[in-house]
């Protein structure tokens, strides 16, 4: 019985497994192959017999022990390959093709379980299941983008190319599974990181996020070195780079504010593009705030169906009361 060393070669090249490493593969499998086809229930305490490949020719040895009166190993001997029945040849194979598959399958997990909580580009495929969404990340892996991490409303077309952001990697019943997101709030983060050095240096540092995906998202940044706008930097000029990041959500709509460790001032900046005439603790246990607007920009702070205020809210941990100025005078 011999071994396609060429083969060998190509698995090599195309699963990046050495050929040392598969040949011991191979040598395992079709050990256990014979001592499945073997009759009768085999001894693990006895010597056991061994399967040894030629590196050269591919020449597939298998050694049986020779044992003395007392059953201790006094040699071995050579087996002929006429001796491995049909059903051991094909056992061996599945072993074989199992043991690469889960090699393969090794590699793969260990490079994307790397990414977890990174962002990837990737290109939108055809599905079997029209709910579910495959994104094809490289030449190894296709990810799946469920229905609760899309963004409502949005189209994935066949070849649309996009970024998603890895929320876990495991392993599945047909291999290893990668499943991404579009909703997520640090996919948000990543590509801010992406765009604005100083958020990829730790200049600025966004230090919260509250985002309804496809709708509106609020990030509070703050500048960790003196002499740093961590607004302007996120803006960027001319705002190309918040235009860059909006672009890849869909246009999303993007609220940069300013972070601030005075609650009713954080509160000031989180209801923006609504300007605050004044801010005070109502209640300091529960972080409740009461923000005065100017009555015409009271419908604007509070926004449609109430998303600014839900978002400003979110952003700050706090439980905004907006009124307009008028109430103080009343």
């Amino acid at each position: 019985m011999k071994i396609d060393l060429t083969v060998l070669k190509t698995v090599e090249r195309e699963r990046e497994i050495s050929s040392d490493e598969l040949i011991r593969i191979i040598e395992q499998a079709i050990l256990q192959a014979h001592v499945r086809s073997s009759e009768g229930k085999p001894d693990p305490a006895a010597p056991q017999p061994r399967v040894e490949v030629d590196r050269r020719t591919g020449e597939v040895t298998l050694f049986e022990p020779e044992l003395d009166e007392d059953g201790n190993r006094i040699g071995e001997s050579v087996a002929t390959t006429d001796d491995f029945s049909r059903i051991a040849a094909t056992a061996a194979k599945q072993v074989i093709f199992q043991a690469l598959r889960d090699k393969s399958d090794e590699s793969v997990l260990g490079a994307y379980k790397d990414r977890e909580g990174d962002i990837i580009a990737g290109v939108v495929q055809q599905g079997t299941n029209p709910r579910m969404v495959h994104v094809k990340l490289g030449d190894d892996m296709e990810a799946l983008l469920p229905p609760e991490e899309q963004v409502p409303g949005a189209e994935y077309k066949h070849g649309q190319r996009l970024r998603v952001y890895i929320t876990k990697v495991e392993r599945g019943p047909r291999g290893p599974q990668v499943t991404v997101s579009r909703t997520h709030p640090s996919l948000v983060r990543r590509l801010f990181a992406l765009e604005v050095p100083e958020i990829a240096s730790g200049a600025v540092e966004i230090v919260a996020i509250a985002r309804e995906a496809g709708h509106r998202t609020k990030i509070a940044v703050r500048a960790t070195q003196p002499g740093i706008n961590a607004k302007g930097a996120c803006i960027g000029e001319l705002g190309a780079r918040v235009r860059a990041v909006q672009a890849e959500l869909g246009d999303e709509k993007i609220d940069i504010v300013d972070y601030s460790d005075d609650l009713p001032a954080f509160v000031a900046s989180a209801l923006s593009p609504a300007r605050v005439s004044d801010a005070f603790m109502l209640d300091a246990k529960t972080k409740a705030v009461r923000a005065l607007v100017p009555d015409f920009q009271l419908s604007l702070a509070i926004g449609r169906e109430g998303q600014n205020a839900r978002l400003a809210a979110k952003l700050t941990g706090a439980k905004i009361d907006i009124q307009p100025d008028s109430v103080m005078d009343d």
